[in-house]
């Protein structure tokens, strides 16, 4: 009879055992194929240690190995006595252990190739012993998470992180990288600098992206006002008036938000070329606006679970439909207020297609995206490629921190159960 544990879901801990005993054999085995020679572990870092330079990745080798051993080492502990803190100690190391055998996997060409051990290494000369430790730490990772009873949730999260970390990672390395061109056959950068961002900013430089920032805050700006404005004063109307043809209103804007926004472009264009409107910050202020109402659906909803009885209430003390929406509904709905502003000023930030039209070739009126698009072209791309990873940076970061600032407020619009 198994012994229990509490705390601990002891059907796991077999499996969890086996797979990190599997990874730890894996050490011995080949982990590169250099000109036809096999190495393992071991004897890659004996041959690292001996190189003269070499490159700073090389601790990603030696962090693998070391933290397998330890996180092996717990495996032995726990076969022994197993408790519930032994194993938090297990899944902590195993964790580390995973996330350097997969930054092992971009890192092992430039380590080789700095080292001077060979050229034109690629991923494909990665031997059994990599690949078989590779997945023999999450899986590991895996059953050691359940076996302290760590939410499957997590498990996955934990997972995914540490995938979706990697173009984050490219990007932000890119932006970094000393090196110009487009493709290198390398992850980590030779030499890291900061003179991508400064480039863009630079009074000589031929890419005006301070211009096109600044255009592109102007428009997230205006947009959020305005629209936040038109999506709450519709939804408020929507929700709490009844009035002649609200039902069919409401189904011709569904119906209309069926359709994707790009096939009225070239209409939409020659509607503001008409008018004199093209080419301008106005014009892209003035359509979103302009289709902002159409978006009322989420704080419709969300109006509609505030009590009617506190609008029955206020229009018996005397107060106005102006002075409800502004003095009751509002103060009550300040997270839909929040999760609506974030939306269309956000949405600024990534509108492309749009733009890019109106604009043409009138450069000093780009927005981020545009403009970073144009770095793209063909005849560009290998000269400006870092600049345009250090301006998805730079465009990246108020983002992200508002994001993240607002990101309570943001779940709680989303879910329309917190009203202030």
């Amino acid at each position: 009879m198994k012994k229990a544990v509490i705390g601990l879901n002891i059907k796991y801990f077999t499996r969890a055992v086996v797979f990190g005993i599997l990874q730890f054999i894996c050490l011995f085995l080949p982990y590169v194929n250099i000109e036809g020679s096999k190495h393992n572990f071991f004897h890659m870092t004996s041959m690292l240690i001996h190189t003269e330079g070499g490159s700073k990745l090389n601790v990603v080798v030696y962090g693998t190995i070391v933290f397998t051993i330890l996180s092996f080492g717990f495996v032995v502990v726990n076969l022994i006595s197993k408790s519930k803190v032994k194993v938090q100690i297990w899944q902590c190391l195993q964790a580390i252990n995973t996330v350097a055998i997969t930054v092992l996997l971009f890192s092992t060409k430039t380590i080789v190739e700095k080292a001077g051990l060979a050229r034109g290494f690629l991923n494909k000369d990665l031997g059994l012993g990599y690949y078989g430790g590779f997945i023999f730490a999450f899986l590991t990772l895996i059953f050691v998470m359940k076996l302290n009873e760590t939410n499957t949730g997590y498990i996955v999260l934990t997972i995914m992180g540490i995938i979706w970390m990697f173009p984050i990672l490219w990007i932000l390395l890119t932006a970094l990288r000393a090196e110009q061109g487009y493709y290198v056959g390398y992850f980590f950068p030779k030499g890291l600098t900061l003179s991508n961002f400064t480039k863009l900013f630079a009074k000589d430089s031929v890419i005006p992206f301070g211009k096109w920032w600044v255009n592109t805050f102007i428009v997230a700006i205006c947009g959020c006002v305005l629209n936040t404005l038109i999506i709450l004063a519709t939804s408020f109307t929507l929700s709490r008036t009844r009035f002649a043809g609200r039902k069919a209103f409401m189904n011709v804007l569904m119906i209309i938000g069926l359709f994707p926004g790009f096939m009225s472009l070239i209409a939409v264009y020659n509607i503001l070329k008409g008018i004199g409107l093209n080419q301008s910050l106005l014009a892209l202020i003035v359509v979103s606006a302009a289709g902002a109402a159409m978006g009322y659906h989420v704080s419709k909803g969300f109006f509609d679970t505030i009590p009617r009885a506190v609008d029955e209430a206020a229009i018996i003390d005397g107060a106005s439909r102006l002075q409800i929406f502004t003095h009751i509904t509002l103060p009550l709905s300040k997270s839909i207020i929040v999760y609506t502003a974030l939306v269309n000023f956000l949405a600024a930030w990534s509108d492309y297609i749009f733009p890019s039209m109106l604009f043409g070739d009138k450069q000093s009126s780009y927005t981020v995206a545009v403009g970073l698009y144009w770095l793209t072209d063909f005849r560009r791309i290998d000269r400006y490629y870092t600049q345009f990873a250090a301006g998805a940076v730079i465009v990246a970061i108020p983002i992200v921190i508002l994001f993240i600032w607002l990101q309570k407020f943001y779940v709680e619009g989303l879910s329309g159960s917190v009203k202030g």
